[in-house]
């Protein structure tokens, strides 16, 4: 914690998204509702998991806890950007912008290893089906959940370690609605080339191994179904092209600011929108309008409710 009280800066101006006051008003609705919906949705598959004993297996267990990772990263970033827009300066504290950086990275880190476990739980139970309920028991669902939040935990803290300790003592201004290795690199008052080396080794290196440990599943997978379905891979397209999707739109912004040595550019707060806001809402839409279970039982809880109120 030395270095908190060796720098000058106390303080960081974050310049946000966009200067026109329209266009803030127009930003605070649509992410405002975008929020709501985020936790809404999120939260009801947590509710449907926990209470609906049909839901209770390993990969409604894992789809719950990435529900709420989905909640957590967007809690990270999007209330104090809303809260933020109609500000004319815009603030956060040297302990807070370093507080985000913490929760932004361990729960990125616990996501990819959750979205590595679906994958994993998708091709065991479609490639070793008779050995599925073996292979995904209760202790290894656990242990997927636990080895997530110890990644993420490592994962930050061997960034912040090294990050808490450079000086700052000049410019204050990040071009962004939230707080990141990368920007606050680029306001030390030292050579920050090796600090670059190690955010683009250790982040870097975490999401091209997990985006390509995906990609590879998928395609055993899509291979597995085409052996056993003569050539016809209609369903399994259907089925897997929504997560391929959310796992795509998640880790671009990832790759496009970590994978190689910055300069920053304010494109990159436009992309980190998809993780922050986009994604977490798309993610219980896909769950539950391609999943019959989750149909079912929001159809079971529905009438529970409707019997509730009238009978």
């Amino acid at each position: 914690m030395d270095g908190i009280n060796e720098s000058v800066v106390s303080e960081f101006a974050l310049l946000g998204l966009s200067s026109s006051w329209e266009t803030k008003i127009f930003l605070m609705v649509i992410f405002s509702l975008t929020y709501l919906g985020i936790i809404l949705g999120n939260l009801f598959i947590v509710f449907l998991v926990i209470f609906d004993s049909h839901l209770h297996s390993p990969m409604y267990f894992l789809l719950a806890n990435l529900s709420l990772i989905d909640v957590g990263l967007s809690s990270t970033t999007v209330p104090k950007m809303i809260a933020d827009l109609p500000k004319e300066y815009k603030v956060v504290s040297f302990q807070g912008c370093m507080t985000q950086i913490c929760f932004i990275h361990i729960i990125g880190g616990v996501e990819m290893v959750l979205l590595t476990a679906m994958a994993f739980d998708w091709y065991t139970a479609i490639c070793k089906p008779l050995h599925y309920l073996k292979i995904m028991n209760p202790k290894i669902c656990v242990s997927f959940v636990i080895t997530g939040w110890v990644t993420g935990v490592i994962h930050a803290m061997s960034q912040y370690a090294f990050i808490i300790n450079l000086p700052f003592c000049g410019p204050n201004k990040i071009d962004s609605f939230y707080c990141d290795f990368p920007r606050i690199i680029k306001l030390a008052c030292t050579d920050g080339a090796k600090f670059e080396f190690i955010v683009t080794a250790n982040s870097g290196f975490m999401t091209i191994g997990t985006f390509f440990l995906l990609i590879l599943s998928y395609i055993f997978v899509l291979i597995t179904v085409w052996k056993r379905s003569s050539g016809d891979l209609s369903k399994a397209f259907v089925t897997l092209s929504a997560h391929i999707t959310v796992v795509v739109l998640f880790f671009t912004p990832c790759m496009f600011l970590y994978v190689w040595p910055f300069p920053t550019s304010s494109i990159d707060k436009y992309l980190f929108i998809v993780d922050f806001a986009i994604t977490p809402v798309l993610n219980p839409a896909i769950y539950t309008l391609r999943n019959k279970d989750i149909k079912v039982a929001i159809k079971r809880w529905s009438k529970w409710g409707h019997c509730v109120r009238f009978c």
